[in-house]
């Protein structure tokens, strides 16, 4: 299935049968709303700056699409066995008022608690720095290398976790398989507060990878069965930006907890490790009373009444499926057979989104994970130094919501991956060529704008799925990216390394290398989308009405190699 993509797909003469729906009457075919259409090419201040419409409350919300033409409709239905099939109605019609209040709905029951979960994620992920500042390292006759390659053995065991957890959570069902997940990890990384040597170490960094690994595309293929695809980028960067926020929480957390050091004789990254496994694992336990399968799937022994009305479902379901017919194209407990992820996997036209996953973090990972042992070789305290990473990380918060805006208001994916590295490339010359004459403070103001800036990771995400254009592909996409992610962070733990310290003067010039590029991939990707729309366009625009029928009926083109889909750019 796809989605529509030119008006000759929701040609204007169709006309829909007067009915009554849930009282609320199905208004003419002029009542519905028309996609955005967004020039290939459009400016970018007019774009940034221009206003949002406002609208009655109380007008018809529903968009048109390819369901409301009765000539191609049948192309696009769910499949049978769809879970929310029995709440699709073509003719549901609603107002902005009643979407919004089902926004709001949505982002408290569903959202909210799958950022609690990823907030329990970065706990265990994320704590290594804290502990490193509690002489982690001295403790466990550790050097920096074996720092590196404990962040590698993490990063192994979440890649070789990525598919065969997707596949798991796709046949059992995200709502079962993150708690599972979660419980997991917790154990793993609660298992930190007994390890004596290097060996016990990398064992359980390893573990924490591995029993991670699918929670963020299980997570995202989740939230796709809710939300539209303008939704998912800020809600995507909600979930990056509680990643930032965690930190800051857990840097307050780890300066408490690490003023226990001598308590029943352990250091205090140790009571760190187990204090925050035990906070995830509650977490875990929690989602499986929170998480539920789908939107018509709400209600619990605890909660009989559901989220939402069946009104609400119909409308939720209805406006997922307008927005992107392919989301009824799989069961949300239908697993994926081999053959379905070997086409996935060499889907081609995601290859230039995997490229730039492998890159665009690059840059700035190494000063990141550096960013407590610089602070410490520098001279400030295990406690400065935790409350100095909080500023940055709540600038990088800030910066991911703001760069994720942006990327929605001028529909310029590539453009805006582009401006980040913009971002870090004078600064990262600045390290490159003054870090040993900057003064502490002076080196901690360049850090402080380099690591703050605007990551635009949950843009690519939704880059991802909007360019997979099917369930299946959607689900080992969105595992594969992340794949991409957990690869650059392999090569990025190893440009810093201890024959180059302190000043790391190789490894920033590889970073400037990396940097420029990472500019040179976005510009590709942007050519080659722009291309591949234009070949596309081009061989639909000059069927007849009737061979695009015919078309629909006899091809064999699945998800993005319809030529009634085209690509975001």
């Amino acid at each position: 299935m796809a989605s529509p993509t030119t008006k000759e797909a929701i040609e204007s003469h169709s006309e829909l049968r007067t009915t009554e729906d849930l009282n609320h009457k199905v208004q003419s075919d002029a009542t519905l709303v028309e996609p955005e259409e967004v020039p290939e090419y459009q400016s970018l201040l007019s774009a940034l700056f221009r206003r949002r419409k406002i609208r009655d409350p109380d007008a018809i919300a529903t968009v048109r699409s390819v369901f409301d033409d009765p000539e191609l409709r049948k192309y696009y239905m769910p499949q049978p066995k769809y879970e929310n099939l029995h709440r699709f109605d073509i003719d549901a019609r609603w107002t902005y008022r009643e979407e919004a209040k089902i926004r709001r709905k949505t982002d408290f029951f569903i959202l909210l608690w799958i950022l609690v979960m990823f907030f329990g994620l970065n706990l265990d992920r994320g704590n290594l720095g804290n502990a490193a500042a509690d002489n982690l390292l001295e403790d466990l006759n550790l050097t920096t290398d074996d720092y590196n390659n404990a962040q590698n053995m993490y990063r192994v065991g979440f890649i070789i976790a990525e598919i065969p957890s997707q596949m798991i959570g796709k046949r059992l069902g995200p709502d079962r398989w993150i708690p599972i997940q979660i419980i997991i990890w917790s154990l793993a990384s609660g298992g930190q507060f007994f390890m004596h040597n290097r060996a016990g170490f990398f064992a359980c960094r390893f573990f924490i990878g591995l029993f991670m690994g699918g929670f963020i595309p299980d997570a995202i293929l989740y939230l796709s069965y809710f939300y539209t695809k303008t939704e998912m980028p800020f809600r995507l960067a909600l979930f990056w930006f509680t990643d930032s926020i965690s930190g800051v929480i857990a840097s307050f957390i780890a300066y408490g907890v690490l003023h226990m050091r001598g308590v029943d004789g352990r250091a205090g990254w140790r009571w760190l490790f187990l204090i925050e496994a035990l906070i995830s694992i509650v977490i875990g336990f929690f989602s499986f009373l929170f998480l539920v399968p789908g939107p018509t799937q709400t209600k619990t022994w605890w909660n009989p009444r559901g989220y939402f009305t069946e009104r609400e479902e119909t409308i939720i379901v209805s406006r997922v499926l307008r927005d992107d017919p392919s989301k009824g194209g799989m069961h949300n407990r239908q697993a994926l057979s081999p053959k379905m992820l070997w086409q996935s996997l060499k889907d081609y036209d995601l290859w230039p989104i995997y490229i730039i996953g492998m890159l665009f973090e690059i840059p700035t990972s190494p000063p990141k994970s550096y960013l407590t042992l610089s602070l410490r070789g520098n001279g400030f305290s295990t406690f400065q130094t935790t409350l100095l990473s909080i500023p940055v990380t709540v600038f990088a918060a800030i910066n991911l919501l703001l760069i994720t805006e942006l990327s929605e208001r001028i529909h310029q994916i590539s453009f805006v991956g582009l401006l980040t590295q913009l971002w870090s490339l004078p600064l990262l010359i600045v390290l490159y060529t003054s870090a040993g004459k900057l003064s502490n403070w002076g080196l901690y103001a360049v850090s402080f704008v380099l690591l703050g800036w605007p990551n635009p990771q949950a843009a690519q995400v939704g880059w991802c799925s909007r360019l997979s254009n099917s369930v299946r592909t959607r689900a080992v996409s969105a595992a594969v990216f992340n794949i991409t992610i957990q690869l650059s962070g392999i090569a990025s733990s190893n440009i810093y390394r201890s024959d180059d310290s302190p000043l790391y003067h190789r490894g920033d010039g590889q970073l400037i290398a990396i940097n420029v590029a990472t500019i040179v991939a976005y510009i590709l990707a942007k050519a080659y989308y722009v291309a591949r729309n234009r070949w596309k366009k081009n061989k639909w625009d000059n069927m007849t009405p009737q061979e695009k029928a015919t078309y629909l009926e006899t091809t064999n083109d699945q998800g993005n190699k319809r030529l009634d889909f085209l690509f975001d750019s």
